[in-house]
């Protein structure tokens, strides 16, 4: 379904024109073709995605209406609870565990007709920007094999990059779908926190863990969002509308929309991502739109505030891994020695130094002068978006300081590492939406992506002016997202 749209082919199977299993094995047969390289995959549930496929070609053939995304193949980042199915969060430390429910997203695919096909890599419990942290080794960007895919999401990303998966599912924490997404080419979406439920979501930052599609097109990201969210009695932090319409707005152009390119957000980015930003402002400005420089002072302070904020609820939610309730156990004399024994060698290390940090600034006497102080900047970010809004519908920005780097460039310095966050995750501590689009590329050849962001609650509005981008997008990125494949694959 090369450049074909999700909502079509799924139209053609509901109406028993296409069927669902010659989908499925047609994305098989691209895994099995590409994925030594790429390594998108933890776990390829074939056989069960053989199996869905004829039920849903089975219901077509007796008359029902087997949902929007019938036949559709879907990855599923390995953070995301699937019943039966291992899910390790590309960990040691959850080795052989297996949920006992199906995380409320994934059900909903399973009614809207989805098929999915797999459960992504990532870096450890999503502590990552390059997918390198994984224990099971790191993912490739099927765009240039010797380069990383962005993180932690990349295994998603990589999948619909390479044509593994039409759609997939990834979680952003601090720009975990945006940022793989922009160096991989395809549209990323962070949605407003609570608008898609958490439930089943393996925990790493609790106030700021979304999880948000990952596609070859924005209609697709939109017709993958609005399977998927909506209110969720089994999430407490769910909002209580209903989805948000997005798929029926695409075409109404940003004719009169106010959009702002955020200054704070442009200074330090390499000058062939922020031409692009600008290429993409000026596009906007030709269709309509008025188009300025917009302001959010705080939004420098974002990166030191989330680096406190991520790691300390991360400290918390990684205490439950001891050995007893979930995966690895390593035995040893008393349960003191047990715990430190299986923590010691379930977590990699890059896990181990946020939960040394976060339980760090956790600590008594250190509490208020570092994870009170991070909160007190949250809410000054939030002010300063609040402000900005008051002017603007929409702002723009890079999604990320530079194209993607080779593979293994900054894993020694962990604060290099960090910085390749640093355009995403004022909206992420804000709990706004964003999403990335493909918008050309950069010197080197590879993606560049522009993140639209938008106030709570706005994806009506991202959604209008990521489409407007979209269609004013240059190749090659732009050719990338109406499905032609890496050159690498071919």
């Amino acid at each position: 379904m090369s450049g074909e749209a999700v909502v079509a082919v799924a139209d053609a199977v509901r109406r028993g024109g296409r069927s669902a299993r010659e989908l499925t094995e047609q994305h098989l047969a691209a895994i099995g073709a590409a994925e030594t390289e790429v390594h998108a995959f933890n776990l390829v549930t074939a056989d069960a995605a053989r199996a869905e496929a004829d039920e849903i070609d089975r219901r077509v053939a007796a008359g029902e209406d087997v949902g929007p995304l019938a036949g559709v193949p879907v990855a599923l980042k390995d953070n995301i609870c699937t019943r039966g199915v291992p899910t390790t969060c590309s960990s040691r430390i959850l080795k052989g565990w297996r949920p006992p429910y199906d995380a409320t997203v994934v059900a909903r695919l399973r009614s809207a007709g989805a098929v999915i096909v797999g459960k992504t890599n990532l870096d450890e419990f999503a502590m990552g920007s390059s997918t390198e942290n994984s224990a099971f080794g790191p993912t490739r960007n099927p765009r240039d094999p010797s380069r990383v895919p962005g993180g932690s999401s990349g295994g998603s990303a990589a999948a619909v990059a390479a044509g593994f998966a039409p759609l997939a599912l990834g979680s952003d924490t601090g720009g975990s779908i945006r940022q793989p997404a922009a160096l991989t080419g395809v549209v990323g979406v962070k949605p407003t926190y609570g608008v898609v439920s958490r439930y089943g979501l393996v925990a790493f930052a609790s106030s700021l863990d979304q999880i948000g599609p990952l596609a070859g097109s924005v209609a697709d990201a939109a017709a993958l969002l609005e399977a998927v969210a909506g209110h969720d009695p089994e999430d407490s932090t769910s909002l209580p509308e209903a989805a948000p319409a997005v798929t029926s707005i695409l075409e109404e152009g940003v004719d009169g929309m106010r959009v702002g390119v955020v200054t704070e957000l442009m200074d330090g980015v390499a000058p062939d991502v922020a031409a692009r930003v600008r290429q993409a402002a000026d596009a906007l400005s030709s269709a309509g739109a008025r188009v300025d420089e917009a302001s959010v002072p705080a939004a420098v302070h974002g990166l030191s505030a989330y680096y406190l904020i991520a790691p300390a609820e991360a400290s918390s939610n990684l205490a439950r891994y001891d050995g007893v309730r979930y995966g690895l156990r390593v035995e040893a004399p008393d349960i003191t020695a047990m715990y430190t024994a299986t923590r010691s060698a379930g977590f990699g290390s890059e896990v181990k130094r946020r939960i040394m940090l976060g339980t760090y600034a956790l600590s008594a006497g250190y509490y208020d002068a570092y994870y009170g102080q991070a909160q007190r900047v949250r809410t000054l970010i939030i002010g300063s978006f609040d402000a900005a809004y008051a002017n603007f519908d929409a702002l723009l920005a890079p999604t990320t300081p530079t194209t993607a780097f080779a593979l293994g460039a900054k894993t020694a310095d962990p604060l290099a590492m960090y910085l390749n966050d640093v355009c995403t995750v004022p909206s992420s501590l804000a709990g706004h939406p964003a999403m990335s689009v493909p918008y050309g590329s950069g010197d080197d050849g590879m993606p560049v992506g522009v993140q639209v962001l938008a106030p709570a609650r706005g994806e009506t509005v991202m959604f209008r002016v990521g489409a407007a981008l979209e269609a004013s997008a240059p190749g090659p990125a732009g050719d990338h997202a109406s499905g032609v494949r890496p050159e690498a694959l071919r």
